[in-house]
């Protein structure tokens, strides 16, 4: 039998290359002679470059700034003209300098060294995976690091970061980099946010990034300030991207995206799906088996397992998912295209556990899943006797 592996991350335990090759070990073990095709995935957030190399693109290591200046080692993919970009390895939560928070200082501006590193390698087709960000400066540090100038009141050089916003005068466009005219960037988010109000970037996921109601507030006025003065120097295009599907996404660096390099939006899951060719996989598979940490509400709505799940309904081949926990009852599960679903607290309860130990669980659950799929093949053999 033929089986796909396809997990995303399991959160703060696995990366979804390591979890994928343990549920293959259990599978192996279990049936020796399964032919077992590992597919880690993401869902345009973190892990996408881990999910990109698996699928042959190279691993590029570049030193940037981090999301208050700090220095730090980001990774990016590049595969011919085509380069994936995981903002979170630049600007996100996760590269914090000591992990403390930034609301009001944090900036993009390592993100964009990372867009001027992959066009000095050839690129001219750039993913950009937005997700686990740390900032809310509506990608004014991305714009900046491509050859943008900020300035304040009295013709200052305005500093990074979503604070400063509420102080900016005005934006010059003009020393951008001419090779972005000529590159083609895909926005990766499921996040269909505006820039601005009670969806935008400031109100919904500011607190997120440790921002009080004061500073969301503040933040808030800073994009709306920024989005004026962008619209003044762009017209019409500013103003539509500010409305944008995913304008709000990363705290705005969707709305630099979309209005500054014109960049296509599409679901992150779809991005990553099209990026390990998994539709070119399917043909002669038996079962799939998908899974994360966590299998919740926030799935249905564009995580990696459903739409592994979509893409192998399609091909009308059964799908497995594998999480750490989930919330949701049998018949959603099974509605969301999972034929039999597998939880690690099905095996330790205490989620601590399921954490520290989620190899050991994975390989368990694998053997598992193994040992139905000689069952399987033993009722087929049966009936073909």
């Amino acid at each position: 039998m033929r089986v796909i592996v396809a997990p995303d991350k399991f959160k703060g335990s696995l990366s979804a290359p390591e979890a994928a090759r343990h549920l293959a070990a259990g599978l192996d073990g279990a049936r020796p002679g399964t032919e077992t095709v590992l597919v880690p995935l993401a869902d345009g957030g973190e892990g996408t470059i881990d999910a990109a190399v698996a699928a042959g693109y190279t691993r590029v290591t570049a030193t940037v700034a981090g999301p208050t200046g700090h220095p730090v080692a980001a990774d990016f993919a590049l595969k011919g003209d085509v380069a994936v970009i995981e903002m979170a390895a630049a600007s996100g939560l996760a590269v914090l300098h000591e992990g403390v928070p930034a609301p009001l200082d944090a900036s993009s501006l390592g993100t964009g060294e990372l867009v001027v590193q992959a066009l000095d390698r050839g690129a001219r087709e750039i993913i950009l995976g937005v997700g686990g960000s740390a900032c809310t400066d509506g990608g004014a540090g991305l714009l900046v690091a491509l050859g943008a100038a900020l300035f304040d009141a009295g013709d200052a050089p305005l500093a990074l970061g979503g604070g400063a916003l509420a102080r900016i005068e005005r934006i010059d466009l003009s020393g951008l980099d001419p090779r972005l005219a000529g590159t083609h960037f895909t926005l990766a988010s499921d996040v269909d946010n505006p820039l601005l109000g009670p969806r935008g970037a400031a109100a919904v996921f500011a607190p997120q990034k440790g921002a009080t109601a004061d500073h969301v507030l503040l933040l808030e006025d800073a994009l709306e300030r920024y989005f004026r003065v962008l619209a003044n120097e762009m017209g019409t295009d500013a103003v539509t991207a500010s409305d944008g599907p995913g304008a709000g996404a990363a705290g705005g660096v969707g709305y630099a995206a979309l209005a500054v390099l014109r960049a296509e939006r599409r679901p992150g899951i779809d991005v990553v799906l099209e990026l390990a060719g998994l539709a070119g996989k399917l043909e002669g598979t038996d079962v799939v088996v998908t899974g994360e940490g966590s299998l919740d509400e926030q799935s249905l709505s564009g995580k990696a397992p459903v739409g592994v799940a979509r893409a192998a309904a399609a091909a009308g081949i059964p799908v497995v998912a594998v999480c750490g926990r989930t919330t949701l009852d049998a018949t959603t599960l099974a509605g969301a295209g999972f034929a039999r679903t597998y939880a690690l607290t099905d095996l330790e309860p205490d989620t601590t556990v399921c954490m520290l130990e989620a190899a050991s669980l994975l390989e368990r659950i694998g053997a598992t899943i193994g040992g139905e799929l000689a069952a399987l093949a033993g009722e087929k053999e049966t009936t073909h006797a």
